[in-house]
């Protein structure tokens, strides 16, 4: 007997290898699966415009990062004794317009190089809902707290929503000189500010956009975590206490469904031996030169370098000082 509809994600035949290097950008579920394989020493780049999570929104970004299209003075707004680019997510914004424009053109010029190199591209995406800056008629990734007077909020049409995902992958499929993978998600965070059944329709209309865009490309697929949440772990028990967000059991089972599907084996031990590490570099003590201590962290320091043999790529760059 069952008591409960399992979602597995199809297994790929194309897997993730220790070197590749993987992109991500869009809503913060991207964010946690970025933090993850950047914990299994993965080279990964996430959300160099911060977290974005319409598709319009995102396309505007892959674009920008695409033709390394650096933002000036003229790209930016004044609001609230800050400089602040409507591109990009509050921790882009500072008091002073170069020190706005550093932080955003630094990420555009990195970003550039990393996607060049890139194997991998996850993209998910949070809503179909988009804000348009009244004063300048343009739509915006974030509305940082602008009072509501100076925006106009939609839906975005069909054929915004296919337009937005069909541009994204011919213009990663450019940049990357590799045979690109694009992997695309809808995420499981509710919008429950734009109303529950106008959030049903937000994901419905993504969940439909992404899957008629599908059929047109090779490399491209669906991943359905909103379908393991919504349908799979169907229990307040996997929210954290806002009831909106997955906890971290929710994610980690997520996790692991992903790297089944995705990781080779080599992969699955390369990372899970890391995470262990990882947790190990979080111990701390009172009393450093301790003999057992210091041989603690001798035995860290040989796991590591036995893990650093298997890659090309630096890994673990925080360094251990015996005292």
């Amino acid at each position: 007997m069952k008591f409960r509809t399992e979602v597995n994600i199809e297994n790929s035949s194309k897997k993730i290898e220790v070197e590749d290097q993987i992109f991500s950008i869009g809503s913060c579920f991207s964010t946690e699966i970025s933090d993850l394989l950047k914990t299994g020493q993965i080279q990964t780049f996430n959300n160099p415009f911060g977290t974005i999570f319409n598709p319009f929104s995102i396309n505007n970004s892959i674009k920008k990062l695409h033709d390394s299209q650096f933002y000036t003075e003229e790209d930016l707004i004044s609001y609230n004794e800050e400089v602040i680019s409507l591109d990009h997510h509050t921790s882009f914004n500072s008091r002073f317009a170069h020190q706005t424009l550093e932080k955003i053109n630094t990420k555009i010029e990195d970003a550039n190089l990393f996607l060049q190199n890139t194997d991998w591209v996850i993209i998910t995406y949070g809503t179909s809902f988009v804000y348009e800056f009244l004063p300048k008629k343009k739509l915006v990734a974030n509305c940082h707290k602008i009072p509501g007077k100076f925006f106009e909020k939609r839906l975005l049409t069909n054929l915004e929503l296919t337009d937005s995902i069909y541009e994204t992958v011919t213009l990663l499929k450019d940049i990357c000189k590799k045979e690109v993978q694009i992997l695309f998600t809808v995420s499981p965070v509710r919008h429950t500010k734009d109303g529950m059944v106008e959030n049903n329709l937000s994901k419905a209309k993504l969940i439909s956009a992404i899957h008629e865009i599908l059929p047109q490309f090779e490399n491209c697929y669906y991943l359905p975590i909103y379908e393991i949440l919504m349908d799979d772990l169907r229990d307040y028990r996997f929210y954290k206490d806002d009831m909106i967000h997955p906890n971290s059991q929710a994610v980690q089972y997520i996790w692991k469904k992903f790297g089944n599907a995705f990781f080779t084996d080599e992969t699955k031990e390369f990372i899970t031996e890391n995470f262990k590490i990882a947790k190990s570099l979080e111990h701390r003590t009172f009393d450093e030169k301790n003999p057992k201590y210091q041989e603690f962290l001798e035995n860290l320091k040989g796991r590591i370098a036995l893990q650093q043999t298997k890659v090309k790529h630096p890994i673990f760059t925080t360094i251990i000082k015996s005292q």
